[in-house]
């Protein structure tokens, strides 16, 4: 079959599908692009070619910003537990090296997106082209090469007879649990539009199959007797319960055994928050209830968690109370199930939690009945935290908390994924998306509207602060182009209230964190500025209300569920907090200074960080 490059890219990934547990589902569901002379006339082309736009079996989404549709991207492949992804695709120059941050975020999160960004010619006739990166090294460079670090495959297509082994490539990447991230071919623009003579077995219906890894027996062994032999276990539920759906299974777990469940980040809602298991988050953003277990536990099982920082509190978390603790690491990943010297069990953790049978064993009961009264003692906390009469952050995610039942709630950056960490009451395993390995302000409107692409019979609740709206707005167009309703409930602190409360915790005095002009002084402490975020959001085709109280904001919620198109709910909130961070987080303070707040912030810092350890 003869067909240009771009032609048979996109009539293989209509054809590609993946299969776990016996339910297949379209691998490429989409693909989202923004054109211009470096893939116009070669994917454009394809796609317009191919009937895209009109719902056929590789739809074409439009995006305003090429970081925002791989958020997109990322959103969407988060819902689909990794079983589904959307291809992005950018023109050579600033499109594609838009992409890169995007692209971290997917490669640390392990989620598999497709990048398709142009590149410059591989004939190099015409060189240097518009965009053209001239690299006195080697004329083999691109600025698509920016994106080797960030992507977990990575290739240039030079000439069409390479494009068949580097689909298969980037399919099984995309598709190994293990291995998954951001997938980048890059695509010079004339091999785009090159014709081929392809075979037919190229464009067969292929499917691939997910792997559920087992444990292997010798290991398994050796993790049921760490667990036997353990008196006060805390297990620490990771993303990966969620990727698996292993929650049930882990509810059950938890259950039999009388095991307290922590959660982070992105394992949070993998048990129901009143299940009498859930001790709720753990780490800097976590509850009294979690830490104080953390501090005192005999053996942790992490479940599907990459250890980050803010989960173990920058290493002092765990062991503090000064007894010892061993880790039993459920991982897909070897490269995370070897983390803090744990016992390995590198597999699937809907299958290892199978698999960890350990008889009529049970945690002492004095500690299961001890983290029980912890929980409780924390869903109090969450109580006066939410009834406040103030219209502060947390009375807003209490308020959303009740309306949002059965919804998604997306957030990423600032101070709100610690406040819904530690507060969110999560009843359902996907109600609660929270992008937190990259923390990257921006996501949220476009992560959700990923979210709302993968999950459409889904009320999706964008949570935004106003620094990270003005990042990334944007791609309301979008949602109001696809009618892809999203309620974005718009938080305006005047500033970044987060990183503004640690500036002035390590003696940077808050330096442009709020949103004011320059005073008499000309330091920015002078009026605030004169921004009108709700007519912004207005003008970008959403409709619009206000909330002053949480009465308000109540019904204002109820009238954006109500409604058919994509709503903003714009709240100014008052300063005061529910609880704050429960442990510690490693963040340098200048070591000399001619300020004594910042020399005391030193000494407590240098206090701190003696409490790390080891864990060899």
């Amino acid at each position: 079959m003869r067909l240009t490059t771009a032609q048979a890219l996109l009539r293989f990934l209509a054809n590609q599908w993946s299969e776990r547990d016996g339910v297949e589902q379209r691998l490429i569901a989409g693909c989202l692009g923004i054109f211009g002379h470096g893939n116009v006339a070669g994917i454009g082309q394809a796609l317009a070619e191919q009937g895209a736009g009109t719902r056929d079996a590789l739809p074409y989404y439009p995006a305003r910003n090429e970081q925002a549709m791989v958020h997109t991207a990322v959103g969407y492949a988060r819902t689909r537990a990794r079983l589904s992804a959307l291809a992005c695709t950018t023109s050579i120059g600033p499109g594609a090296t838009n992409l890169v941050t995007g692209a971290a975020l997917a490669t640390i999160n392990r989620l598999p997106v497709l990048l398709l960004p142009g590149d410059v010619f591989a004939t190099r006739v015409a060189s240097p082209v518009l965009q053209e990166l001239e690299d006195p090294r080697s004329y083999d460079v691109s600025v698509n090469d920016c994106l080797r670090p960030v992507s977990r495959f990575f290739d240039r297509i030079n000439r069409p007879e390479q494009l068949p082994s580097a689909l298969l490539a980037a399919m099984r990447v995309l598709t190994d649990p293990a291995e998954t991230g951001a997938v980048t071919l890059a695509l010079p623009q004339d091999v785009q539009a090159e014709a081929c003579d392809w075979p037919e077995e190229l464009f067969a219906r292929r499917v691939w199959h997910v792997a559920r890894p087992v444990p292997e027996p010798a290991a398994l062994a050796r993790s049921l007797e760490l667990i036997r032999s353990s008196r006060r276990p805390l297990i620490v539920a990771g993303g990966g319960v969620k990727y698996s759906r292993a929650w049930q299974e882990l509810t059950r777990f938890a259950g039999d055994h009388g095991v307290p469940v922590a959660e982070t980040q992105a394992g949070k809602g993998a048990v129901p928050y009143d299940h009498p298991a859930a001790v709720g988050a753990i780490g800097h953003t976590g509850t009294a209830a979690a830490n104080t277990l953390a501090a005192e536990a005999d053996l942790v099982i992490g479940i599907g968690t990459r250890y980050s920082d803010f989960t173990t509190a920058s290493r002092t978390l765990f062991g503090s109370s000064g007894g010892g603790v061993r880790f039993l690491n459920v991982n897909v990943t070897a490269f995370d199930a070897a983390k803090h010297s744990g016992e390995m069990l590198v597999a699937d953790a809907r299958e290892a939690l199978r698999a960890l049978t350990p008889g009529d064993w049970r945690a002492d009961p004095g500690w299961t009945s001890r983290a029980a009264a912890l929980a409780t003692g924390w869903q109090a906390e969450i109580d006066r935290a939410y009834g406040r009469a103030e219209l502060t952050q947390p009375v807003v995610l209490g308020v959303l908390n009740d309306v949002a039942a059965g919804g998604v709630v997306v957030n990423a950056a600032g101070s709100m994924p610690g406040d819904l960490h530690r507060l969110w009451r999560a009843a359902d395993p996907e109600q609660y998306h929270v992008e937190y390995g990259y923390s990257c302000m921006g996501y949220e409107i476009a992560g959700g509207l990923g979210v709302k692409l993968a999950a459409p019979q889904r009320e999706v609740f964008v949570l935004v602060g106003d620094g990270s709206y003005l990042m990334m707005a944007q791609e309301i167009v979008t949602a109001v182009q696809e009618d892809a309703k999203l309620v974005i409930v718009l938080v305006d602190n005047r500033g970044f209230a987060s990183i503004g409360d640690l500036s002035e915790s390590v003696g940077a005095f808050r330096l442009g964190t709020s949103h004011r002009g320059r005073g008499e002084s000309g330091r920015l402490d002078g009026a605030w500025l004169p921004v009108d975020l709700a007519a912004n959001a207005a003008s970008l085709g959403a409709d619009v209300l206000t909330a002053d109280d949480p009465a308000s904001l109540r019904a204002a919620l109820a009238k954006a569920v109500a409604s058919a198109r994509t709503t903003v709910v714009y709240v100014e909130t008052v300063p005061g907090a529910g609880p704050g961070a429960q442990a510690w987080w490693d963040v340098p303070v200048a070591e000399v200074s001619q300020r004594d707040e910042v020399r005391a912030a030193r000494e407590r810092y240098d206090e701190a960080r003696h409490g790390r350890r080891s864990y060899l």
